[in-house]
């Protein structure tokens, strides 16, 4: 497999892991940093965020073989696409508010992974 195919489907698997943990907090509530640690054994009994780890740890194994194949200062910057699928995301699946800034800001961090694709 080339190794675009292989970085973007590991973006994706990593991004799909942070919205599942989301959606696995938003059954939690809201806790502190310091709070975390007595909640871990309740946190980790969330279905969602069980699914969100699995989803990270098979974007780690992908992100391995892209390593494998690739220089780090041409594929670390294609880890930026999250921002597009995570902005995307969180306004279907949450609802989340998205301000035409921050498209902006997502639109400037596209330009740039373009142009470290093509490099």
């Amino acid at each position: 497999m080339d190794r675009l195919p292989l970085v973007f489907l590991s973006v994706l698997l990593g991004a799909a892991g942070q919205v599942l943990m989301k959606k696995g907090m938003l059954v939690v509530g809201e806790v502190s940093a310091g709070a975390i640690w007595g909640k871990l054994l309740g946190i980790f009994s969330v279905p969602w965020i069980l699914l969100g780890f699995v989803s990270f740890g098979f974007s780690a194994v992908l992100w391995l073989c892209v390593l494998s194949r690739s220089a780090l200062s041409y594929a670390y910057p294609m880890v930026a696409t999250s921002y597009v699928l995570i902005l995307v995301a969180s306004s279907v699946l949450f609802r989340e508010a998205i301000t035409p800034l921050r498209v902006v800001g997502v639109a400037f961090i596209c330009l740039g992974v373009v142009l470290v694709a093509r490099s």
